[in-house]
This record gives structure tokens, sequence and C-alpha cells, in this order.
């Protein structure tokens, strides 16, 4: 079903032929972490297995993690530096430049990890393992539509918070949902590129096929994993002030540390976001398109297959 490159997988896909029940069976394990099962899944397995996904490729994925925050943090540092000498370190310039390139930096680190981890992912749920290597080589073969996804994922973050901002306050708080439920119908995009091969408008077409009548329900998940990187953020954003009790508030200690936990934070929430659309595009599939229905290969079919 999935046209993936034998030479990037540890393992062969799972057999979609045998009993004809509805199979509760996980796929192949993953490797000491939870499996992840081929079945309509609720609402708390949504949430929690994600983490499984995260586990079973945790050594991998770390890697990608630090890699990719050494260079973030690289860039935002060098961009700092270079506007703060040629303001003459002047504090706002010095301000503007790091907010500047931390957003910059923390949607290109996002970018890079999305393309990595959902074909891990991906190949994952094909009953494989990707290499670190074929990981990357599948986030460069489909990096114009990656491109192109996170720019209208980050257009729909910041237009539909910012029209709402205009319209009142009533707005703000009806504009949250409005964007959860907008994501919710695009959660499986990137999966279906990575799963199917299809072109992005392909995707985006299949993706909202498969969120249909579960928009809502898609959204409260949505807003779930916000609430849990809500709890995570808030003493990684108060690391700066803990850390400056000891090292005095040197501007440019506090600059570092303060850029380093958003890029983190970013790091964090694009990993647990990516491993969410991989876990919800094999609930989408089971419950839109029967994909736990394992069909029987009938006895003579076999025997001329044999000879």
């Amino acid at each position: 079903m999935f046209p993936a490159a034998a030479a990037d997988h540890a393992g062969p896909p799972p057999s979609r032929t045998g009993s004809s029940a509805v199979s509760g069976a996980p796929i192949s394990g993953l490797d000491g972490a939870e499996s992840i099962p081929v079945r309509p899944l609720s609402f708390r397995e949504s949430v929690d297995l994600p983490f499984a996904v995260i586990q079973a490729d945790v050594r991998k994925l770390i890697v990608f993690v630090v890699a990719g925050l050494v260079l973030a943090e690289d860039l935002v540092i060098a961009t700092t530096s270079g506007f703060s000498i040629l303001t003459d370190g002047s504090d706002t310039g010095t301000a503007w430049s790091a907010i500047l390139s931390t957003a910059v930096a923390a949607w290109l680190l996002r970018l890079f990890l999305r393309g990595v981890t959902v074909p891990i992912g991906v190949a994952r749920i094909q009953g494989g393992s990707l290499t670190w290597r074929a990981a990357l080589r599948r986030f460069g073969e489909k990096f114009g539509p990656l491109v192109l996804d996170r720019l209208l994922y980050t257009v729909i973050g910041v237009l539909v918070p910012a029209v709402g901002l205009a319209l009142a306050f009533i707005g703000v708080l009806g504009a949250v949902p409005l964007v959860g439920w907008l994501r919710a119908r695009r959660m499986c995009v990137v999966p279906v590129l990575f799963a199917e091969s299809a072109s992005y408008g392909g995707a985006v077409g299949r993706a909202k096929i498969l969120a249909a009548g579960a928009e809502w329900r898609l959204t409260g998940l949505w807003s779930s994993l916000r609430a849990l990187l809500l709890g995570v953020a808030v003493p990684l954003l108060g690391l700066p002030l803990f850390v400056s009790n000891f090292s005095g508030t040197h501007r440019w200690a506090v600059i570092v540390l303060a850029t380093a936990s958003v890029l983190l934070i970013a790091a964090f929430a694009e990993v647990v976001d990516s491993a969410t659309s991989v876990v919800g595009y094999i609930d989408r599939r089971c419950r839109r398109e029967a994909w736990d229905v394992r069909i029987p290969v009938p006895a003579h079919r076999n025997t001329e297959t044999a000879r």
C-alpha cells in the first residue's frame, strides 16, 4: 500500500491479509516501547500514543533535536551579534534582533523536525525502521511541499488571532478554537505526503476527507497537547531567571539562555505535534476506511500463487 523504498527500512511492512475480523493487534513492536494498535483509538490513546512513537526512535530524534538546536542557536547568536554591532550595542536593536532571529530560527527548526519525525513515525506504522540518513533523504524529497505547508500553518496561526483581536476581545476567544479547528482539518497532510506519496494538493484534500466529521474531536486533541506544552514551557522560560541569580544579569548570558529555552520549547512541541499527526493518521484511516480490517486471501489463490 505504501511505496516506500525497501532499503530505507529495517523490517517488512505489516501484512494486510489474513483474518477477516477487525483486529486490535498492534503493528510490530516499537523496540521496547508501547506498540501502536491498528484500530480506532480512544481520545486518551490519541494523547498517549505519540509518546510511544517518540520512544520507539528516541535516540535518532534526540540527535536530530540536538543538532537542530545547536544550528538554530548559532543562527540566533550570529544574527543578534551582527545587528548589535550595526546598532552600536543599542538595547532596543539587540532586543528586536534577538526576538526576530529567534522566531525565524524556531520556524526553521520546526520545519526540519517535522520533516524527519513524520517519516520516522510513518516507517514505524509500516512495520519498519528508518535510518537517520533515510529520514534526511525523505525530508529532502518533500522539502518543497513541507515549506508550503508550514507557511500556510503559520499564516493560519497568525492571521486568525490577529483578525479576532481586530474585531473585539470576544473575537480573540473565538479565534483560538477556530485555529484548532483549521489545524485539525490539516492534521494528516504531512503523514499523507510521506505515507502515500501524494502531491501537496492531493495530500491536503485527502487530509480533509480523513478529518471529516471529527474536526472538533481533533481540535480537543490539539488543545490538550497545547495545555501539556504550557506546563512544560513555564519552567523552561523561568530557567534564565534562575540562572541569572548566580551568573548576574549579563545581557548576552540572558539572551543565550532565553533564546535557547524558546527554541527547546519549539523543538519539543514540534516533535510531539508530528508524532500526534502520525497517530491521528492511523485513527482516521481506521475510522473512515476500515484500515484495520484484514482481508482474507482465498485458498485457491494461495495455491495458484505457489504454482
